[in-house]
C-alpha cells in the first residue's frame, strides 16, 4: 500500500471539506443529533444528511434540525412539548 497517497487523499479532502473549523462543526452537530430525542433510525438519517454537506451548512434545511429535538414520525407532539420547557 502507498500510505502517502493515502495521506494526500484525505488531507485533500479534509481540506476539500473546509478543514478543522468545519470538523468542529460537524462533531457538535453529530452531537445535537445523537443527544436529540427520536428513534435511533432518525437519529441516523439525520447524521448521514448532516454530513453531506460541511461544516454548519446543515443547520440551514429544516429537515435536518427538527429532527435532532425530537421530530421523527411524529414532528408536532415532539417538537410542541419542548418549546414550552424552553422559555
Amino acid at each position: 500500500m502507498d500510505f502517502k497517497s493515502i495521506t494526500d487523499q484525505a488531507k485533500r479532502l479534509f481540506d476539500k471539506r473546509g478543514g478543522s473549523q468545519a470538523l468542529k462543526e460537524d462533531a457538535e452537530e453529530l452531537q445535537d443529533i445523537a443527544k436529540g430525542e427520536g428513534s435511533l433510525s432518525d437519529k441516523a438519517k439525520a447524521a448521514a444528511e448532516a454530513i453531506k454537506d460541511p461544516g454548519a451548512a446543515g443547520q440551514e434545511p429544516g429537515p435536518a434540525r427538527p429532527e435532532t429535538g425530537g421530530a421523527g414520525a411524529d414532528p408536532g407532539a415532539a417538537g410542541q412539548q419542548e418549546e414550552p420547557r424552553s422559555p
